[in-house]
């Protein structure tokens, strides 16, 4: 079927430069390169208003003759972009390894910029190896500072600078920025996206790759802040939608948090239901809803409180004597084994004694018959003979009565304690069974305390269990009221929500204006690009912004996403180069030929920009794009061709040396 033709035709792009703008508000004149402070100059590029080019030449499209065929990766092209947002305020220049290697190679070196900003050059100069001297100077020589070991101003008057002449301090409020942050280092992230975003989406400015540590929300995974700082910019939102919108985020956390409280109460209350039908024995029923079933609940309930008031308490007076009994018995069967054990061991020992006494009893005899005839100690001759010879060594005898009075003692002594051992025996005799009496009293005792106590027990255990019912039916009807209350609660806030988002879409078809004329750069852009059949569109829904490209039909390949990005930052720089926005008309591509993106779109993107310098009496922007793709070949030369980087040998480098 054949495309119907448009009614009328599309408008062409066209600009309207600000009454007495003679030059970009801001833009980059110079970006200088120094080993060290008065010493030798490693690179010194000018750049103009309108279209410069940095070009890396990708093996075949080097012409330079030098035999050399290089890669166009790695000669310095990202490095180039990341010095210039330095010099613009960015608080990195490269990712910590290659700042480490660069200020290996270069520690003292320096790079310096010279800003020019509504007329006024800034002389800006920033430390890449172990120097820690940041200046910025309006009126400043960059020459003169860069020799120079002045005094260091750091780079935040260059910041507030623009902050007060370009970015108004409304937009702080509006992007929802931390108190004293700056909205500049937020829009330069926009303006000069990190090559490794690959321009995949609108808000992909920053990526952690990079190791630009850009503050939020240039960075981060919401895109929902980037979104509102965006639209700042574009001055495409009001103080009084944002607070609309903080309202709405208000309300959807409220929302949230009251479904999730529904939800906690709606498990513990079911959880409660089950079990007080299985507990009350009420699972053969049929069960009426609520408020009926609350009242089931309760007469069931008030029934087993019932049936529990019924069960006998047990007597606390007979308890109370049936314990002492059996504290008495556990006493005396105490005693009874204390004096057991002490017999036991007393016993063994007393016979012990009454065996050494025993063994006495020879010896004591055999003394006393020998007192009875007696022999000399000193000869062994009786006594008799030895007095018949008149032997005079001995007279010293033993006395006949004093050993038999001893061996008397003795015996008695043995005999003692004999009977003693007797009377220990008999005793432990009697104590056993008396022992086992005291047990059986003890466990007669123990019996009638346990069941005194076990009815008493009964009776309050079925008592608790029934209280405990009637507390959780009273529990019950605390989480059903309270989930009834929730639900009020949240059919308000949901009424105040679609209330919220139908002024939030309000606010949004108040700004189709702004919308309008972004869509209709885009539009314009999209068929410059493309063909004039291409249309494109810029709209903002509740989901966010949304972009959409028309060739033919919605096109959504990643060549046209990274179109999207291309052709959606052109727009917005057509509007700040018409002073519709609060950004100056300043840009930044970084090697934008990503996925399929074709030759013949990628060549018209240059040639563009070089319309665009015609299209108004005053070049009003600034727009610096790096490449390894081969520019158009009219455009491959000055003024346009700024610099030319090779990735081999070292000296084609930006840095003039591999790092």
């Amino acid at each position: 079927m054949p495309q119907q033709h448009e009614m009328f035709d599309p408008p062409k792009l066209s600009l309207t430069v600000p009454a007495g703008l003679k030059e970009p508000r801001l833009w980059v004149r110079r970006l200088a390169i120094w080993e060290a402070p008065g010493g030798q100059k490693i690179r010194d590029i000018e750049l103009r208003p309108g279209l410069n080019i940095i070009w890396s030449p990708d093996g075949f499209d080097d012409d330079s003759g030098n035999g050399v065929r290089a890669i166009g990766h790695g000669s310095g092209k990202t490095l180039f972009c990341r010095l210039l947002r330095y010099c613009l305020g960015e608080q990195r220049f490269a990712d910590e390894t290659q700042r480490e290697r660069i200020s290996v190679a270069f520690p003292n070196g320096i790079v310096g910029a010279e800003v020019m900003l509504d007329g006024v050059c800034w002389a800006v100069v920033r430390p890449l190896g172990i120097r820690r001297r940041h200046v910025a100077i309006a009126d400043g020589s960059l020459d003169e500072i860069a020799a120079g070991d002045g005094a260091t101003t750091s780079i935040d008057p260059l910041i507030e600078a623009i902050e007060q002449s370009i970015v108004t301090r409304g937009v702080a409020g509006l992007a929802r920025l931390q108190p004293g942050q700056k909205a500049w280092p937020i829009a330069l992230a926009w303006l000069s996206r990190d090559q490794e975003c690959r321009f995949d989406d609108v808000l992909d400015w920053r990526s952690p790759a990079s190791g630009s540590d850009a503050p939020l929300p240039a960075s981060g995974r919401e895109t929902g802040p980037r979104r509102e700082a965006l639209r700042a910019f574009l001055t495409a939102i009001t103080e009084e939608e944002q607070q609309a919108r903080r309202n709405e985020e208000a309300l959807r956390t409220d929302v949230a948090n009251a479904e999730r409280e529904i939800s906690y109460l709606d498990w513990d209350r079911d959880r409660r239901h089950a079990r007080l039908i299985d507990q009350l024995g009420l699972a053969e029923q049929t069960l009426p809803e609520m408020p009926l079933l609350l009242e089931v609940f309760q007469k069931a309930v008030d029934a087993q409180l019932a049936g529990a008031a019924q069960l006998p308490t047990g007597d606390m007076t007979e308890l109370g004597k049936a314990r002492k009994a059996l504290l008495d018995a556990r006493e005396e069967l105490r005693r009874t084994d204390e004096e057991r054990i002490r017999l036991d061991a007393q016993v063994p020992a007393e016979r012990q004694v009454l065996t050494l006494l025993s063994s006495e009893i020879p010896s004591l005899s055999a003394a006393a018959e020998n007192a009875a005839s007696q022999v000399c100690p000193i000869c062994e001759v009786p006594i008799d003979k030895a007095l018949a010879e008149k032997c005079g060594l001995s007279h010293k005898l033993h006395d006949e009565t004093e050993c038999r009075a001893r061996l008397a003692a003795k015996r008695q002594e043995v005999g003692d304690q004999k009977q003693k051992i007797d009377g220990l025996e008999a005793r432990l005799k009697t104590l056993q069974p008396a022992a086992a009496l005291g047990r059986q009293q003890v466990e007669q005792a123990e019996k009638r305390v346990q069941a005194i106590e076990s009815v008493r027990d009964t009776r309050a255990s079925v008592w608790q269990a029934a209280t405990r019912l009637k507390e959780g039916v009273e529990r019950f009807a605390e989480l059903s009221t309270e989930r009834d209350e929730v639900r009020k609660r949240l059919r308000g806030l949901d009424d105040k929500l679609t209330k919220e988002r139908e002024r939030l879409a309000a606010f949004r078809d108040k700004q189709g204006l702004t919308f309008g004329r972004i869509t209709q750069k885009f539009s314009a852009i999209i068929r410059r690009l493309v063909n004039e059949n291409a249309k494109g569109s810029v709209t903002l829904s509740g989901n966010g912004l949304e972009i959409l490209v028309d060739v033919d039909g919605d096109r959504r390949t990643a060549a046209i996403e990274s179109l999207k990005v291309l052709a959606f930052d052109l727009a917005c720089l057509c509007l700040s180069i018409e002073g519709a926005t609060r950004v100056p008309a300043f840009l930044v591509h970084d090697s934008p030929r990503e996925a399929d993106l074709g030759l013949s779109i990628y060549d018209e993107l240059f040639r563009l920009m070089r319309e665009l310098e015609g299209l108004t009496e005053t070049t009003a922007f600034q727009y610096i794009v790096t490449t390894t793709t081969r520019p158009p070949d009219d455009l491959r030369c000055d003024p346009w061709l700024r610099l030319v980087l090779r990735g081999a040998p070292g000296s084609e480098r930006l840095m003039a040396r591999d790092l």
